[in-house]
């Protein structure tokens, strides 16, 4: 099916991924499967991880949208979804480094001496970081957040709660996201640049979540950071931040899309092997119209990622479709997968397959980076703001 025109450049990378995802990856997978269902984390081990990260290096896998005097190799948008499209075709867990989205966000609003301590080693992938925004009782709205961060002499004390943030032991440094005026405004909330081990900074609790995944609580106590660790202006974090979803928005519209193709792939081989009553099941209106549906919504779906990814590039506004593209992503695949483990029968309830945990993942995926109903109500907003 003809799309929209691919650079060469970009292909020839999309084909080097999906190389490394089926040798690298996929051999991964029944090891991180059996680990999963023992009630282990959706993780891989150091012994794993390590000799993946030597072979990215190798190929040239490494910063692939760090800009090129950091190092990188100033890929776009464009060139990255196709990049996620290939990981989400495996359950085995794994980023070219660094995390793209906060990478962005950094690259938007870092000053020099925050590019030094903390944009430069962690695009080199020497830093891991994550970020905290949601709160206990703020559900998908960020505008709500209550925790503070108060100025005190060349230092600034930030107090409040933190919820749902991943990776934070690995995580060598965190963005905090803190109010820093009074009421509700999204234009009063400041970004932070808390290290680990920061005093007043503490890991309350971890969170198991569906699909081997682990969040974390955490808890800020009067901890003090430098004036130096503001990331951006005083108040003006919301639109840097803003921009980290937009690219994870997109990020997960790819990822949907190589979720969906595994999905659609197991199921055509499938049913063209399992028979019912005497007829293949690939002979059966439902189970073709199942196929026929899931072929439609994943182009349709990459057709939107890849528009979106064009706006992104060209510097345009993409809220409203990253919107849309979060919402008909994570639903597309809900529905692909689950056909999926239906057309599997039983033996699709197992943890011997990657169906379940595709299933698990998608689900969450339709509540972290905002929840779909939140998305469906800014869509409307904006749509209505266009007919008056």
């Amino acid at each position: 099916m003809a799309l929209i025109e691919i650079p060469e450049e970009h292909r020839m990378l999309q084909e080097l991924v999906r190389k490394f995802v089926d040798r690298e990856l996929m051999p991964l997978e029944p090891a991180v499967l059996a680990r999963e269902a023992e009630g282990g984390a959706l993780s891989l081990t150091p012994e794993e991880e390590e000799p993946l990260h030597a072979r990215c290096k190798e190929l040239g896998l490494w910063g692939l949208d760090v800009p090129e005097d950091l190092g990188g190799a100033n890929m776009p948008s464009s060139a990255l979804i196709l990049v996620q499209e290939e990981l989400g075709r495996t359950c085995t867990p794994f980023l070219f480094p660094p995390d793209s989205p906060n990478l962005h966000m950094m690259l938007a609003v870092a000053d020099d001496y925050q590019r030094e301590h903390y944009l430069a080693p962690y695009a080199a992938g020497e830093k891991k970081s994550c970020i905290a925004i949601s709160e206990p009782g703020a559900g998908g709205d960020p505008a709500g957040m209550l925790t503070k961060a108060v100025q005190d002499g060349d230092d600034w004390v930030i107090n409040g709660r933190k919820i749902w943030v991943s990776r934070v032991p690995a995580s060598d440094f965190l963005i905090v996201m803190a109010r820093t005026s009074p009421g509700k405004r999204a234009d009063g909330v400041t970004a932070f640049l808390v290290d680990k081990g920061t005093p007043g900074f503490l890991i309350e609790r971890q969170i198991k979540m569906i699909g081997g995944r682990r969040t974390y609580e955490l808890v800020f106590e009067d901890c003090r950071v430098p004036n130096r660790n503001v990331l951006g202006q005083v108040g003006q974090g919301y639109e840097p931040m803003q921009l980290r979803l937009n690219v994870r928005r997109l990020e997960l519209g790819a990822r949907c899309i190589g979720i969906s193709e595994r999905a659609l792939q197991m199921m055509c081989v499938q049913v063209k092997q399992r028979s019912t009553f005497g007829v293949p099941l690939s002979e059966r209106q439902a189970i073709q119209w199942w196929i026929a549906d899931a072929a439609t919504k994943i182009h349709a779906c990459r057709l939107m990622v890849q528009a979106g990814a064009a706006t992104l590039d060209a510097g345009g506004d993409v809220r409203n479709e990253a919107s849309m593209i979060k919402v008909f992503a994570t639903e597309m695949a809900t529905e692909i997968v689950d056909h999926a483990m239906q057309a599997f029968g039983a033996m699709g309830m197992t943890r011997e397959l990657p169906l379940q945990l595709m299933a698990q993942q998608v689900r969450v995926m339709r509540i972290y980076e905002g929840p779909s109903e939140v998305h469906r109500m800014a869509i409307a907003r904006r749509t209505l703001k266009q007919y008056n």
